[in-house]
């Protein structure tokens, strides 16, 4: 008797689940960028350059918006630094480059705030940590100076949480009232429950004061994966407030990726978090953008955005006979990356693209098939030839000493052919 297979149903499909968070909107003059609801994650950065150079700090604000960063954050922490921010912004404009700025204040905000009007208006959106505002009977005041100029600018504020300069004075507040339970938490508990409550708390003393909820957000960032799950669950579950999500001082390279992808990975798919920052320390001679890149391959891996033509490549094996598939997928992946800041306009929709590099007879047909367009490259004991497959059909073979350039030229053609002026992309 032949062995029939069980019908168990049909197999669900995985995809993210519907964010509960309140829209929250950031203006820049006539532009505005939605920010949780039904809006897309957005994609957050930050410059390393020192605020006070305007011309250094515009530029890689540009390189980081092209790379696909949608608020880009530079630190306001000087009255010179706050004297130069209205000049970013004009070199920003003047290089027709309208990302919104956000202003990462700590210690003296309010004073910049209230001294550099020019500097408050400039930027989109103010980050507030609760734990640095003030201390005592200053806090506050100085808390409410920050919201009273947001209000005054219609802005947006993010009231940042950071558990390595949490409000001491509250963390002491809850170890107090944890040793009197008759069954304390753990101090990891009560450090959770410390992020939670400055930002919460911090947020509705900013409605008390008149500003519109809708133009905030909050964030508790934390630096071990386990933990920014666990407060994240926590703090979604209490509020409404759009989120953003980031490990601090992820680290550097392999092990920073790592953890921001599985910790961020978690959340979104649970429906959890409205913008992202991937906080990497750039490995010497690696770009800022980087960490663009990252942020936005997390969103495009979960099939929540889409920002840039997806390479599919085979890791190589004992079948595949030199690196030339593994140099080809680079120079494309490349390629289109560096083509997306004149592409996204020229061609729209070629951000949809799918290309397929193959390095053996084993997958790569199959693989190129699937793809818009993909070649398979000849392995080990093949024919010297490299069949091309252009929506789902093989349209030539490839052969002799330029086959990488030749694909090069296929792929830009096809893009032209297909998102080009006049053509409905597919």
């Amino acid at each position: 008797m032949e062995n029939s297979p069980i019908d168990f149903g049909p197999v669900a499909i995985a995809s993210p689940l519907p964010r509960r968070s309140r829209q929250a909107k950031v203006v820049w003059g006539s532009r505005v960028v939605t920010v949780g609801g039904d809006a897309p994650v957005r994609v957050q950065s930050m410059t390393n350059t020192d605020t006070v150079d305007a011309i250094g700090t515009a530029i890689q604000v540009k390189e980081l918006a092209q790379a696909g960063s949608e608020f880009v954050r530079i630190t306001v922490n000087t009255p010179e630094a706050a004297a130069a921010v209205p000049y970013i912004r004009e070199q920003l404009d003047r290089m027709g480059e309208n990302v919104p700025l956000v202003g990462d204040f700590h210690y003296n905000g309010h004073r910049l705030l209230t001294e550099f009007p020019d500097c408050a208006q400039a930027l989109s959106k103010y980050r507030i940590n609760p734990g640095n505002v003030g201390k005592g009977d200053k806090r506050d005041k100085q808390f409410g100076q920050m919201i009273e100029a947001a209000m005054r600018w219609n802005k947006a504020v993010r009231i940042g949480v950071n558990w390595g300069s949490l409000d001491q004075e509250l963390l002491a507040e809850l170890m107090d009232t944890n040793s009197r339970r008759s069954n304390p938490w753990e101090a990891r508990q009560v450090m959770y429950e410390a992020l939670i409550t400055s930002a919460i708390e911090s947020a509705r003393r900013a409605e008390a004061m008149g500003m519109d909820g809708n133009q905030i957000i909050l964030s508790c960032k934390v630096s071990g994966v386990q933990d920014l799950i666990s407060v994240y669950r926590e703090l979604a579950r209490r509020c409404d407030y759009a989120l953003h999500l980031g490990l601090t001082e992820a680290g550097m390279g392999t092990k920073g990726t790592v953890a921001s992808a599985a910790a961020l990975s978690v959340l979104l798919q649970e429906g959890i978090g409205d913008t992202i920052r991937v906080s990497l320390t750039p490995q010497p001679g690696e770009a800022r953008t980087q960490e663009v890149v990252v942020a936005s391959e997390i969103l495009q891996a979960l099939g929540m955005r889409v920002f840039v033509p997806s390479v599919t490549a085979c890791p190589g094996c004992g079948r595949t006979t030199s690196t030339t598939f593994q140099d080809l997928a680079k120079q494309i992946d490349d390629f289109l990356r560096a083509q997306m800041p004149v592409w996204r306009v020229r061609y729209p929709g070629v951000e949809s693209l799918r290309v397929a590099v193959m390095g053996c007879i084993v997958n790569g047909p199959g693989e190129s098939k699937h793809a818009d367009i993909g070649i398979s490259l000849p392995g080990t004991g093949e024919a010297p030839a490299a069949p091309v497959f252009i929506d789902g059909e093989k349209a030539m073979t490839l052969r002799g000493d330029d086959i990488a350039n030749e694909f090069h030229r296929i792929v830009e053609q096809y893009i032209e052919k297909r998102f080009g002026a006049g053509v409905s992309a597919a």
